[in-house]
């Protein structure tokens, strides 16, 4: 079986997926797995190469020749159960891929858009499927769910770049007068800490909402939790899903930003900054408990599949706790808190492959078509109402 691993593509998070997908296709190698790199660059154009399945190359200046590995189409005829990629030219070499494994962080990716791809042509793929992931990608619509389905999330009001700009004092004063001081500001579909702001009157909220929205034409903002911890607990599998122990992140600033995530200390996402973590969460054990078994219950309800994350936001002085969001694909898979919670990144790829070839397996047992006589009405449909037109005219 070959597995393609899909990184990189036209996101603010195109650097993360890079080293989110160098990291699976690395562990797919041990495992003994045929891997082929499928990496999109900020562009959006696609390079297809084994020589794009290391770190090193877009480290060291591999990027800058890539174009030599683009030259490639996606053989629509041949397509079909599995991708198959070919170079052009006569005698081009082919690649094929049995089961895709998306590395993609936002837009273009995790909203269900490559999902969306893999579905059209019948190919098994690891992870949450295209409306789970379009769902969950939209921070408005996950919080308008959570509602719906009694799950706690901070208070919260939404627009667009529209209403924004024909509403702009309107909306200022309906977020004072709901929310309160301070608030959070964030583009409604992206990740990472990218374009957030906390705004601590209405001069830092007016241009938090101008630089959200230079991110995202939706803007949500959310009244801001006091006594704060911000948890985290990670779920995998399919109709039977487990959940990772509980994670606080420890920061000194306002939110749990990029730097903080990626760049400081070699990045706590990336499981390097030990200091900024603190796994388990010393939040007692029946608290992490209900937020454990809680995680489990949202991942089921929002219709996941292969792993997600589910990050909240935590008071700890009255214990109470809102959902915030949900990761359909945790950079790096959040490998270093699965490895805390006993299980080794290895055993995590072998899961999440299983879950796909199973929910393909399942996919594949349902009806998709369906015998009818309804063309050969259409037929005298048509030939019914060209005889009326003409006994009118």
């Amino acid at each position: 079986m070959n597995i393609g691993v899909f990184f990189g593509s036209r996101s603010p998070e195109h650097d993360v997926s890079i080293i989110t997908g160098e990291l699976i296709i690395s562990e797919l190698k041990k495992l003994g797995h045929s891997v082929m790199p499928i990496y999109l660059d900020k562009n959006g154009r696609w390079f297809v190469s084994e020589e794009l399945g290391t770190l090193k190359f877009f480290t060291g200046g591999g990027l800058e020749g890539r174009e030599k590995y683009g030259k490639i189409f996606l053989d629509i005829e041949s397509s079909n159960g599995k991708l198959v990629f070919k170079k052009k030219g006569f005698g081009g070499k082919e690649y094929v891929v049995d089961l895709a494994f998306p590395a993609l962080h936002g837009r273009n990716g995790e909203d269900g858009t490559i999902q969306g791809l893999f579905e059209i042509f019948n190919v098994p793929y690891v992870g949450c499927d295209v409306t789970s992931s379009a769902i969950t990608m939209d921070k408005v619509l996950t919080k308008l769910l959570c509602e719906r389905f009694g799950i706690p999330t901070a208070d919260f009001i939404y627009f667009d770049s529209g209403e924004w700009g024909a509403q702009k004092s309107e909306l200022l004063d309906n977020a004072e007068r709901k929310l309160g001081w301070p608030m959070f500001v964030k583009p409604a579909r992206l990740g990472s800490s990218i374009g957030i702001a906390k705004a601590k009157d209405r001069k830092e909220l007016e241009f938090g909402i101008e630089v959200a929205l230079k991110y995202d034409d939706k803007v949500l903002i959310e009244k801001a939790v006091e006594n704060l911890a911000d948890i985290t607990c990670c779920v995998v599998g399919g109709e039977n899903p487990k959940a990772s122990l509980i994670q606080e992140a420890v920061f000194g600033s306002d939110l749990f930003s990029y730097e903080d995530k990626y760049l400081e200390d070699g990045g706590a996402q990336l499981g390097n900054a030990k200091q900024k973590l603190v796994i388990p969460a010393d939040i007692g054990a029946e608290l992490t408990e209900e937020i454990r078994r809680l995680s489990v219950e949202i991942f089921k309800k929002f219709g996941c599949s292969g792993i997600a994350r589910v990050d909240f936001l935590l008071d700890r002085k009255s214990e109470k706790y809102y959902v915030t969001e949900i990761n359909t694909l945790p950079g790096t898979l959040y490998h270093h808190l699965w490895k805390a919670s006993g299980v080794e990144i290895g055993d995590l790829i072998k899961e999440l492959i299983k879950t796909a070839e199973e929910r393909h397996k399942k996919k594949e047992r349902l009806i998709h078509s369906f015998e009818s006589d309804l063309l050969k009405f259409a037929g005298s449909i048509k030939l019914s109402m060209k005889n009326d037109k003409e006994k009118i005219t």
